[in-house]
């Protein structure tokens, strides 16, 4: 007669928490399905890298396989870079030239000059060259 009692309460208690546990139950089911699935794929995945293994052992390996290339063993076709001034000067702005000026050097400075004056001549350009390269040359 207890345990049926007891039996009874516990139908009670869990029928008055149904509603809540309704509300949770896709979420509940999705996440066990997922936890299922990932064991599955986990399982599968140590089932190839065993059969990997025993393949492997089976018909040895290649220390380099003929279809594996890296960088280091292609031939270097990139060109070498101008490593003039001018190189990239006719696309600066005056603000981006103003940005660089302090890393030329008097040299630089001088041919960036030439350049400016036999190409595009313009005023604020050739002025701010000059005006550092005369401190340049001052210090």
């Amino acid at each position: 007669m207890r345990v049926a009692a007891g039996l009874a309460a516990t139908a009670v208690e869990q029928t008055r928490r149904l509603p809540t546990t309704l509300l949770g139950l896709p979420i509940t089911l999705a996440s066990q399905a997922l936890q299922v699935s990932m064991r599955v794929q986990q399982q599968v995945t140590e089932l190839a890298i065993k059969g990997d293994e025993a393949l492997a052992g089976l018909r040895g390996y290649e220390e380099q396989p003929e279809w594996a290339t890296f960088d280091e063993d292609e031939p270097d076709t990139a060109e070498p870079e101008d490593p003039s001034p001018t190189a990239e000067y006719d696309g600066l702005t005056l603000p981006q030239l103003r940005g660089r000026l302090r890393s030329f050097t008097a040299e630089e400075l001088a041919e960036l000059l030439d350049h400016e004056r036999s190409h595009g001549n313009r005023p604020e350009f050739v002025r701010m060259l000059a005006n550092r390269l005369e401190r340049l040359r001052s210090e």
